[in-house]
């Protein structure tokens, strides 16, 4: 359903990993490791020949009034249709990647789309399908009888309980697990036409999908059409490219955002409701906490992303070795999410009841593309030299606004959302002229307007209020955009096919970085020796090249708009609970960045040695690559420490971010024939992280849950891997059941284990026979911790004591000792070993066999199942986590911490394809 897994696992060093099974969930892709520690991390995604830019989904704003977090990153690929991909190129090492410059510091992800490659009066293409899916893994909760029983013999044998015990029965016997996840069918259909005419080829296709997740008001549906046209023209000198792609992605995200707060979320909610509680948006839990049904009946977030991706480029043959090109791109967005929670909704203690919440967000993003090149080949006697060099311009402009609304005079939620932006609407159209903020809130006889860039420096003025209906607006606008301008040159020399030399130079200049230090010069080389094409290697070694590479790349994707400068904004606001707004001071200018010149590009240089190895033809086939990567100049928002005259700052820090490691791919055809072929490949790689000369220390990895606010599990600090647990050392429980720590509860410390896996690997499998084809691809990576955080929170012996529901493991722990009074802060008891083996993929298909005389040229029937099998130790419901939302420890981002993550599908796919 989404393009990134077609590759994920398939190739050596490369991780992916989706955040949620949530149905167009963002994705983290680690190239050899992270480079930075910040963010940044994601390489460089091409679509034919267009980098794209960052993130063009509105993103959700917390509507609970604190106590639900933001909604987590998008896919930048699900705007694809994963039938129109014809190839994806994955490069890692520097020397491949330079070409690409600075965008290309984690490495690139080369996506091209099909063209037209029919015969004379083109072919006709349509495949549809059926996807069945259902959660993988639920938590094994207690049910009605053994949550009373166990309340009554545990709690109240220990100490009295306020609450008696016949409150706790409802008369239900509810499994909220089920009441929140569901089997859900997801339907899919593409059209194609393709033609080959000669003198050029078009193909156009049409897609629609609908996939609904396993959790319920979770759907995601992308409509796309695309175009690719080539023309030739003056003899075939002349060359025309057209690409384009238009895509409609409409998604309804329930109320799951993996940064809640100490309650979790809808997921969390589900987790710990008990079982005795009734199925009904009505019912008021006696312990005044929000409960799945209300959440479902009475929350919604609604977002749109409109795109359209083109890519233009003029070639022509200035003479046979002269060939001049000019490349064209533009990708624009609007996208637009509104999340309301109305006025019915319980348990929540920020103003919701009786008044209702909503946030609507806008984000338009520009992304435009010009590139020209002129590429020299010529072939000598005994040798070929290829030299290119070329400009790029390119810029990013991003544009919306935030508006939150309190005090809605409706409690449906689609007249709710409407209400928002009419409200919004209205009084944006009695404002003249620009402004940055405007609002409103209880109390209020006037709106106030903030224009920050006048001719008068910040101004504010009031206009009386519009009847919107609504107690209260706030909106927040944003403009800003980044220019990035390169030169680069390449040459490649090879003599006698068997000695290759590259060598690249590109400077790259930024408008992220002041004067001084705007453009950095990245220079990579690299060498290959055909060893195979020499006279003293035998007819059997088919393929033997030795492969030398150096480079430097550098990045600035985690450094972000203006932060070399001194910058204020109006401050921001919100509403209290009374529906005031929450800064009395809505007029007044704070800083968002603060000067600092001597802001520089973050730089990876890397070394890389290969062998590439083939026997009988590349019958058996391989790779071996040993690199090293060594980040420096590292980008960081640094907290000040107080007092101080500005609260933090962006620097560069002097220390290095390593990561080094072996990979290794193997692929042999077992057996080729016209009847009956067998295939296998395998893949597996090594990479140490360590992070050195860090002169300081930084607490990352936010731990949620009640009685953990401001709790952390993982530290920044030199001599050790980034995402690297600081754990108090947990074992076991005293006399008392209270847990007993290595040290003392104060001893937090490293304990020697880290969320990245140490090693990933592959192993896939093909099979035909006749018109019959098979295949498998399973996946694995070990070596990793994960920390389960939904079990710190939820899964312990004084949630029962709480009247929240709790798994069978729990009881197994109060069993072994634990008292229903013991507390349960940050340890290793709730740090697991997160080493898995995925069945991630199997298919069957047949050809149906056809005479050519009828309508159809061709029919295949296939049965996919996705995430079939899973072997692993750990006891949450996946190890293959990235949770954390928007709520991120001093701006660190955060991997293997398991917080009410959304459950990873099972997938059964019945497919239909037709050629006529």
């Amino acid at each position: 359903s989404s393009p990134e897994q077609l590759i994920q696992g398939k190739t050596a060093g490369v991780q992916i990993t989706q955040s949620s099974g949530e149905p167009g969930a963002g994705i983290d892709v680690r190239i050899r490791g992270s480079n930075s520690i910040r963010s940044g991390n994601n390489p460089l995604f091409v679509v034919d020949g267009v980098p794209l830019g960052g993130d063009t989904n509105a993103g959700a704003q917390d509507v609970t009034g604190g106590e639900g977090g933001a909604s987590p990153s998008s896919n930048p690929l699900s705007f694809l249709n994963p039938s129109d991909i014809e190839s994806i190129s994955i490069l890692k090492d520097a020397s491949a990647t330079a070409i690409y410059g600075t965008r290309g510091a984690n490495g690139v992800v080369i996506v091209t789309t099909k063209t037209g490659k029919a015969g004379s009066g083109g072919v006709w293409e349509f495949n549809t399908s059926l996807s069945i899916a259902t959660p993988a893994n639920e938590y094994d909760l207690l049910g009605r009888n053994e949550y009373l029983t166990s309340y009554d013999n545990i709690v109240n044998s220990e100490l009295p309980v306020p609450t008696p015990l016949n409150t706790l029965d409802f008369g239900a016997d509810t499994d909220w697990q089920d009441v929140v996840t569901r089997t859900s069918a997801s339907p899919n259909q593409n059209l194609s036409y393709s033609n080959n005419y000669g003198s050029g080829n078009i193909r156009a296709t049409f897609g629609y999908s609908k996939q609904f997740g396993v959790v319920e008001r979770a759907d995601f549906e992308r409509i796309t059409g695309r175009i690719n046209w080539t023309q030739r023209f003056l003899d075939d000198k002349l060359t025309v490219n057209l690409q384009t792609t238009l895509s409609r992605v409409n998604e309804e995200n329930p109320f799951v955002t993996g940064g809640g707060g100490f309650r979790g979320d809808l997921l969390g909610f589900a987790y710990v409701a008990a079982p005795t509680y009734p199925d009904d948006p009505n019912f008021v839990s006696p312990l005044n906490v929000p409960h799945p049904s209300n959440i479902l009946a009475n929350y919604q977030s609604i977002g749109n992303t409109t795109r359209a991706l083109l890519n233009g480029s003029v070639s022509y043959k200035i003479l046979p070795e002269l060939t001049a090109k000019v490349n064209l791109g533009y990708d624009t967005s609007d996208g637009t999410r509104t999340t309301v929670i109305n006025s019915k909704v319980t348990g929540f203690t920020t103003g919701i009841l009786d008044n209702g919440r909503g946030a609507s967000n806008d984000l338009d993003v520009t992304n435009r593309l010009l590139e020209a090149t002129l590429n020299y080949e010529k072939q000598f006697d005994n040798s070929k030299l290829d030299a290119v060099i070329g400009y790029s311009f390119q810029d990013f402009q991003n544009s919306g606004r935030n508006i939150q609304g309190f005090g809605f005079p409706t409690a449906d939620l689609n007249s709710m959302g409407e209400a928002l932006i009419d409200g919004a609407n209205l009084i944006e159209s009695r404002i003249t002229g620009s402004y940055q903020q405007y609002g409103y809130g209880t109390g209020r006889s006037d709106v106030f307007i903030n224009r920050l860039f006048t001719p008068d420096g910040a101004t504010t003025d009031f206009i009386d209020i519009p009847d919107t209906g609504l107690d209260g607006i706030f909106t927040d606008t944003f403009d800003n955009t980044a220019e990035l301008q390169s030169f680069f040159g390449r040459v490649n020399y090879s003599i006698a096919n068997k000695y290759l030399f590259t060598a690249t130079l590109r400077a790259d200049g930024s408008s992220n970085f002041g004067p001084e230090n705007q453009y950095g010069y990245f220079p990579s080389g690299a060498f290959a020796w055909q060893i195979g094409e020499e006279d003293f290697i035998g007819d059997k070694v088919s393929t033997l090249k030795l492969r030398l590479g150096y480079g430097i790349v550098g990045n600035q994707e985690g450094l972000g708009f203006g932060n070399f400068i001194r910058r204020e904004r109006f401050s921001g606001s919100g509403f209290n609970n009374d529906g005031q707004l929450n800064n009395g001071n809505v007029t007044g200018l704070g800083a968002v960045a603060f000067a600092n010149p001597d802001l520089r590009w973050e730089e990876t240089t890397t070394y890389n040695v290969g062998l590439d190895f083939g026997f009988n033809n590349d019958r058996l086939s391989g790779s071996i690559d040993v690199y090293r990567k060594e980040t420096t100049d590292l980008l960081l928002n640094i907290q000040a420490a107080q007092p101080s005259p500005q609260p933090f700052f962006f620097q560069n820090i002097d220390a290095t971010n390593l990561n080094q490691g072996v990979e290794f791919s193997l692929g042999y055809d077992i057996v080729s024939s016209e009847d009956f072929g067998w295939s296998a490949s395998f893949n597996i790689a090594y990479n140490e992280n360590e992070l050195q000369d860090f002169d300081g220390e930084i607490n990352a990895g936010t731990i949620f849950g009640q009685g953990l606010t401001g709790a952390f599990g993982q530290r920044l600090v030199s001599g050790r891997p980034l995402f690297s647990y600081f754990l108090r050392e947990f074992q076991g429980y005293d006399e008392n059941g209270q847990p007993v720590f290595e040290g003392g509860v104060d001893n937090q410390k490293f304990v020697d284990k880290d969320a990245v896996p140490d090693y990933t690997g592959g192993f896939s499998t093909n099979l035909y026979y006749k018109n019959f084809d098979f295949s498998m691809y399973w996946a694995g990576q070990f070596k990793f911790h994960v920390y389960n955080n939904t079990a710190n929170a939820f899964f312990t012996a004084g949630a029962l004591r709480g009247q929240r529901n709790v798994t069978q493991g729990t009881l197994e722990d109060i069993a072994a000792g634990e008292s229903i009074n013991a507390a349960a802060p940050v340890s290793t008891r709730f740090l697991e070993k997160g080493d898995f083996v995925r069945l991630q993929n199997l298919s069957v298909g047949y050809n149906v066999p056809l005479s050519g005389e009828g309508f159809f040229d061709s029919m295949r029937l296939s049965l996919t199942g996705q995430n079939l099998l899973l072997f692993t130790d750990y006891s949450g419901l996946d190890p293959e986590v990235s949770t954390g939302g928007g709520n991120l420890l001093n701006g660190l981002p955060t991997a293997g911490i398991d917080w009410t993550a959304y459950p990873r599908p099972r997938t059964y796919t019945l497919s239909m394809n037709f050629k006529f």
